[in-house]
């Protein structure tokens, strides 16, 4: 019974908040700027993956978690093409998925803004000239943005947003 309540009254491992990054705390803040600027609200990101390996996947996956928190910088994650500002295009662009891809680009409300995540789908990557990729996401739609890293990080996928919202905001 001792032991017990001493495990209960004890200070826990959990209770000392984690630090957070101060360079994703920066470019949250400037991304909620340029978004409140650029689209009112929030912007809303449909990501497709068009044939990767889910690393990159995994990385975006990373972004909602409590870590990073996306959502407060205004950023949000759709499941609908129709909902969406933004296409994050994933993973080089297979044949299988080529059509799919493609209706859902065509199903988004204009003005609409395709970025490509990883070295998969700026450029092939590994899989470029393989007789199953068409090639990078260029092959399919206009790319407005590019992030290279095979996966890129986090702190790179969120500079890569800030840098469309700058370009957005110039073309305005």
């Amino acid at each position: 019974m001792v032991n017990a309540l001493s495990c209960l009254l004890k200070k826990k491992v959990t209770e000392d908040p984690i630090a957070r990054d101060e360079d994703i705390e920066r470019i949250g803040r400037e991304i909620n700027r340029e978004v409140g600027e650029v689209f009112g609200r929030s912007i809303a990101i449909r990501e497709l993956d068009t044939g990767s390996d889910n690393a990159t996947e995994i990385e975006i996956n990373n972004l909602n978690n409590p870590y990073y928190d996306v959502e407060r910088f205004g950023i949000t994650f759709v499941a609908s093409p129709r909902h969406a500002d933004v296409l994050m295009v994933t993973g080089a662009v297979t044949h299988n998925m080529a059509i799919a891809a493609k209706k859902t680009y065509e199903a988004m409300p204009s003005p609409k803004f395709v970025v490509a995540v990883g070295d998969d789908a700026c450029n092939g990557g590994i899989f470029a000239g393989t007789y199953a990729v068409l090639g990078g996401a260029d092959m399919l739609f206009p790319v407005d943005l590019k992030i290279p890293g095979n996966p890129p990080t986090p702190k790179e996928i969120l500079a890569g947003l800030l840098a469309l919202m700058r370009q957005a905001r110039s073309n305005q």
